[in-house]
């Protein structure tokens, strides 16, 4: 009885074994498999897709997905989730271990990439992207601080990224300052240089009846939040002078070391100067409001009434006869000499924009299709579709949507009709935005020329999002949703007045009360690594 019980013992360790090796997911040679040119499979396969769904209701009816699956000889079957409910059931999906091939528009988190790539869940792609993705090995070749902001705490790479163009300024510039060209003129004044030039303008905007109809209708600084004008105004007093992906931590120009920039007397000062904004009116009384919304912004926007507001494209909100009275502007020059780009984005958009998990039996098959997408080529199908069906190129080289899109047929906006065509919209796809290939508001004449004034104050370094252990994340987690989450929450109300600046350093010590120590120690940590990484 015993030898029968040794025997099954060994039995389950051998099946335990063998399940464990199929789990490896070995990419084996494959004669269906072509390594370059189109197809990219000579017979016909299948890859389950989970998605986080743009605005296109079935993709099976999209045209770009409809054509590349005749190039590639690959059929997506797609599973698509409104963004709604996206987070949700993906996550219910990796904990339950019912999950597809790979993840699409995945908006995964650095810390689930650690978590389900240290468990063999996601691939780890290191070997496998110089092997089988020659376009995405060009642009980390090219530029390697890209390759440096992929990597995990464990120095592995679990997930192909969104990316932009390292070049297409008009992007990675982020959202610009808008004022009113026309407004200016009335006033007699020149464009705003300096954070009291800005004031100034503001001012004469709410105390002169510039609409001319005698109601005082005039919004100096209008929009649907306050985070725009927020993050703009951190390069005019110093603080953010890593860019856009780090709102709590930059360095320190003093001492060349990392600092939680909410405690800073910079800091402090801007949100004085903010407060002063909103305290005499030149800030939209509602703008904290939740009634404030993204449409009624745009109606108030499109009825002429804001003097000044921070968007990508005032065009592409208010419509051309409106948003063409705007005209973008430089940084302002802050108290202490301060004038940078402090919206400025890291090349990498979306981190975790697409993961192959360990069940996905057709591997080198996935890379190269998604791989299109990191090519000249392919950004151009991706973003602008086929030529001659949903864009032409002008005289001057430029690649523009034609007219039925531009102007739908049935009535439709053009974002609406742009999503019987494409998927972009929403974000968070793998693949690179490149300037030449892309026809959006940041490609508008107007974004194109306030990028241009950003350029001399553009930022010598800026960091992506860093990466942690997974008890790094676990710590500091805990310390964030506590601290973040008061600092956010007191930074509007010292802005709207229901906090005083008097209790500042009780705003202080609260933060330090809630081990900022060990929060700081775990993004020193994490910074040191960064800057280590090769």
């Amino acid at each position: 009885m015993k030898k029968v019980n040794y025997l099954l013992f060994a039995l389950i360790i051998l099946l335990a074994a063998c399940s464990k090796e199929v789990k490896t997911n070995e990419i084996t040679s494959n004669e269906n498999f072509n390594e370059t040119g189109m197809p990219i499979v000579n017979d016909p396969i299948t890859l389950d897709f989970m998605a986080r769904k743009s605005d296109a209701d079935n993709y099976d009816e999209v045209l770009i997905w409809k054509e590349y699956e005749k190039m590639t000889g690959i059929h997506i079957n797609w599973t698509l989730i409104p963004k709604s409910g996206w987070t949700e059931k993906r996550n219910l999906a990796l904990s339950s271990g019912d999950y597809q091939d790979a993840f699409y528009t995945a908006a995964l988190s650095s810390a689930a990439l650690s978590e389900y790539g240290s468990q063999g869940v996601f691939l780890k792609l290191n070997d496998l992207i110089p092997k089988y993705m020659p376009n995405l090995t060009k642009i980390l070749d090219e530029y390697p601080e890209i390759k440096k902001g992929l990597l995990d705490a464990d120095g592995n790479i679990y997930s192909l990224p969104g990316l932009y163009e390292p070049s297409f300024w008009s992007v990675i510039s982020g959202h610009k300052l808008w004022v009113r060209e026309d407004w200016l003129e009335k006033l007699g004044m020149d464009i705003p240089e300096t954070t009291a030039d800005f004031y100034d303008y503001l001012k004469a905007v709410k105390e002169t009846d510039l609409i001319g109809n005698g109601k005082n209708e005039e919004i100096p600084f209008g929009s649907y939040s306050l985070a725009g004008l927020k993050g703009w105004m951190r390069g005019s007093f110093g603080i953010g002078n890593r860019g856009s992906s780090h709102n709590f931590v930059d360095i320190d120009p003093e001492t060349d070391n990392l600092r939680f920039i909410p405690t800073t007397d910079r800091y402090k000062e801007m949100l004085e100067y903010l407060h002063k904004l909103y305290s005499e009116g030149l800030i939209q009384e509602n703008i904290f409001s939740s009634a404030n919304d993204n449409n009624a912004s745009y109606a108030n926007g499109s009825k002429g009434l804001h003097g000044s507001t921070v968007f990508v494209n005032t065009e592409a909100i208010y419509g051309k006869e409106e948003g063409s009275k705007f005209i973008g502007i430089a940084p302002l020059e802050g108290p202490h000499g301060d004038r940078m780009v402090s919206t400025q984005r890291f090349p990498i958009a979306t981190k975790g924009a697409f993961v192959i998990t360990d069940k996905n039996r057709h591997v080198p098959e996935t890379l190269r299709w998604i791989d299109y997408f990191y090519s000249d080529e392919g950004s151009k199908f991706f973003f602008m579709g086929v030529e001659g069906e949903t864009y032409e190129e002008n005289q001057d080289g430029k690649l523009e949507f034609v007219d039925k899109i531009k102007n739908s047929p049935d009535g439709l906006t053009m974002e609406q009709e742009l999503s019987k065509y494409v998927t972009y919209l929403g974000g968070g796809y793998p693949g690179i935005m490149k300037e030449k290939f892309f026809d959006g508001a940041e490609s508008v004449p107007s974004s194109l020329a306030a990028a241009e004034q950003m350029k001399p104050y553009m930022l010598e370094e800026v960091w992506p999002e860093f990466s942690y252990t997974s008890e790094e994340y676990k710590k500091r987690s805990v310390l964030a949703a506590d601290i973040e989450k008061y600092v956010n929450e007191m930074e509007d109300k010292f802005i709207a007045g229901s906090e005083s600046f008097a209790d500042w350093d009780k705003y202080v010590k609260t933060i330090e009360k809630m081990n900022l120590e060990e929060y700081m120690k775990i993004e020193n940590t994490a910074y040191n690594r960064y800057k280590s990484d090769k």
